[in-house]
């Protein structure tokens, strides 16, 4: 296998060329709408939606300017459709004729809306969005970009008081005390209805057919604060009244009513391996309240859970129910790829569509009975296909046409080896730019995340970046990865720096062993979040690697606990102890305890508004090694958080694999 030298190598700043496709959403059988994210000349994200008509080919693009606009949904009388848009500063409902004309800012809410949907008879649209207690939605005013200023600075000079256990997350940053509560637009009327008041987050799932019900999840508990439950709650819309539909011992999501209205399908589970266990299929009737479990022999993770640096922009993943009531339609996880999956409503499982790619999205048609699936693979970043009744595929965009044209991407060769404890570990090695054979190559392993997630069969710039410089890349799933099981995917708790450890080092022999190019004098090394735990814990306990490079990473399980704003259940739930029950436990386990065995060269990357793997992580780390006198270095991204490699700052995305590749470029 040789790489083309008509085509130029990929660059760090390639990504912003890029358009990702999401939100396939059908319009008519031959009409569907989506959205194109894309990064224009102001090195900003923008995101415009387009209407597809199949009959006569023709793209229409429906929105413009240098705004976020998304969630486009056509109203069932097809007369009215609307968008949300941060065009006025914040994510606003915009309102317009589907045949065309000006669109109309409804919403004016200061902290944004989101999950809009229209009702079934086209009355009304149905939003979530962040309240303080006594807000009037009636008086609401967005705020000026003046106004946002000074409350801006007022929150610089005024101090925080913190009561609650769940004060930050990576995604918000601080809380203040709003709560998502759900409201009711009245198009006709144009008023406003609070639909749920209670000092709780309030999220909007999926509103019944019929119109009389909505499914909203919730932890209204009286120990909310410190308990991960989330339970369905069925709220009718005319008396209001509130019914749990859930015990208050699992995470519950994604549920959607039956097209007539008596059943509801579920996503869920009761922790039983914490945040290892495997999402369920639960099917729940609204008139017998009986539960009925769908997976209860399935290997596959339902979602996705496929890592990747392209995808921006969220697209439907199911439970979606067939025309006839008696199927179910979702994406699942499976042995390093996602595809789409029915079921029945006893449980018999098939494979509706697979490729050995990466569907990350659909929109089904029940009239059709055909769907709309959003496909990327390796060296196609995404598009758009339509999957017909009798399995037929057609593609249908070609969004990244010229950009394939014009860069060599190399094709992931995959490999499968036992570990010496007989496990059959997976993975995917990519050779190099300008590829010759005879030569020694340098190598780089990449680690994912999570660690309950899932490299596989898509588009990753990152690794083809390195590819493209020069590097053999590897990535593999070790245990603790989605897509083989739940024993696989429990086998990395408790069991931190062991069997996972050993699994990416058999990976590494394994390469070595198979392909005579890799250079085993210049073995290389980083990952970012669980990747950057374990790019820390293997330089501690080997010095094979002649560089790494570890991205918001964890060092100190001691001072995570009390820092991530998930540290205070995850330590607990991926290490069976937390900081008071075993601090000699956490310790060693902390890569920072092996800081002097360290000779490898490592550049730390750490972004100043991580809130999940904090910046004092890699202060840490930083600070221990060079006091050390060892060779070491730390990059801080500001006001990046743990997004940052994903949907970070472009500017900053790029300064961050332009780090990574000198770095490497550097020492091997």
């Amino acid at each position: 296998m040789s790489t083309s030298q008509e085509k130029r190598a990929l660059t760090a700043t390639d990504f912003q060329n890029i358009k990702a496709v999401s939100e396939p959403e059908f319009i008519s059988e031959d009409t569907y709408s989506y959205v194109v994210t894309s990064v224009n000349a102001d090195k900003e994200y923008e995101s415009q939606v387009f209407v597809h008509h199949l009959t006569d080919n023709v793209h229409k693009q429906w929105t413009t300017g240098n705004h976020r606009n998304h969630t486009f949904r056509v109203s069932p009388n097809k007369e009215k459709a609307f968008f949300l848009s941060d065009r006025s500063g914040t994510s606003q409902i915009w309102l317009t004729d589907f045949n065309g004309g000006e669109a109309k800012k409804i919403t004016t809410f200061p902290n944004g809306v989101f999950s809009p949907v229209w009702s079934n008879d086209g009355k009304s649209i149905l939003f979530c969005s962040f309240l303080e207690k006594d807000d009037d939605i009636t008086s609401l005013k967005e705020l000026s970009k003046e106004e946002k200023q000074a409350k801006q600075k007022e929150q610089q000079t005024k101090p925080l008081v913190v009561d609650r256990l769940k004060y930050k997350s990576d995604a918000r940053g601080f809380h203040d005390h709003s709560k998502v509560q759900i409201i009711q637009y009245d198009v006709t009327a144009d008023t406003f209805h609070q639909l749920t008041s209670k000092d709780s987050d309030h999220h909007l799932v999926d509103l019944a057919p019929d119109n009389k019900h909505l499914i909203f999840a919730a932890n209204l508990e009286e120990d909310a604060d410190a308990s991960l439950v989330s339970d369905l709650y069925l709220l009718e819309l005319q008396s209001k009244e509130i019914t749990k539909l859930t015990d208050s011992k699992g995470s519950y999501h994604n549920a959607k009513f039956s097209r007539d209205s008596k059943q509801i399908v579920v996503y869920g589970h009761e922790f039983e391996y914490a945040g290892a266990t495997l999402t369920k299929l639960f099917l729940y009737d609204l008139k017998s309240k009986e539960r009925k479990l769908l997976s209860g022999d399935w290997s596959i993770q339902p979602g996705d859970t496929m890592v990747g640096d392209m995808r921006l922009g969220n697209s439907e993943t199911g439970p979606v129910w067939s025309s006839d009531n008696e199927s179910i339609y979702f994406i699942g996880s499976d042995y390093g790829a996602v595809h789409l999956y029915e079921t029945d409503l006893e449980g018999n499982l098939k494979t509706r569509y697979s490729n050995h790619n990466h569907l990350f999205g659909f929109s089904y048609h029940p009239e059709t009975e055909s769907f709309i699936l959003g496909i990327s693979h390796p060296t196609d970043p995404c598009n758009f296909y339509k999957l017909s009744a009798d399995n037929t595929l057609e593609q249908l965009t070609d969004v990244n046409k010229s950009f394939i044209n014009d860069v060599a991407l190399s094709e992931p060769e995959e490999i499968t080896f036992t570990s010496s404890d007989g496990l059959d570990i997976q993975g995917w090695l990519l050779r190099p730019y300008g590829f010759q054979e005879g030569k020694k190559y340098p190598f780089v392993l990449e680690v994912h995340g999570g660690p309950h997630a899932m490299y596989g069969q898509t588009f990753f710039h990152e690794l083809q970046l390195l590819a493209a410089r020069g590097y053999v890349v590897l990535y593999t799933n070790p245990r603790g990865s989605h897509g083989y099981g739940q024993d696989f995917v429990n086998g990395v708790r408790e069991n931190y720096g062991k069997g996972d450890y050993q699994d990416l080092m058999e990976a590494v022999d394994y390469c070595i062993e198979q392909f005579s190019f890799i250079d085993e004098t210049r073995l290389g090394v980083t990952g970012g979040s669980y990747g950057g735990f374990m790019t820390n814990w293997i330089v501690g306990h080997t010095n094979r690697f002649k560089a790494a490079v570890t991205q918001r990473s964890i060092s100190n399980w001691l001072s995570f606990y009390g820092v991530s704003d998930i540290g205070f259940f995850f330590t607990k739930w991926e290490h069976g102890v937390n900081l008071m029950e075993d601090p000699t436990e956490l310790w060693d386990i902390s890569p920072l305890k092996y800081a002097e065995n360290v000779e490898t060269p490592l550049l730390i990357l750490h972004g100043e508004k991580d809130y999940r793997c904090p910046i004092e992580q890699g202060e840490q780390l930083f600070i221990t090694l060079k006091h050390l006198n060892k060779e070491v270095e730390f990059v801080r991204f500001p006001n990046a958080n743990h997004e940052l490699s994903r949907s970070g700052n472009p500017t900053l995305r790029v300064a961050r694999l332009e780090n990574i590749c000198r770095w490497f470029e550097k020492y091997l």
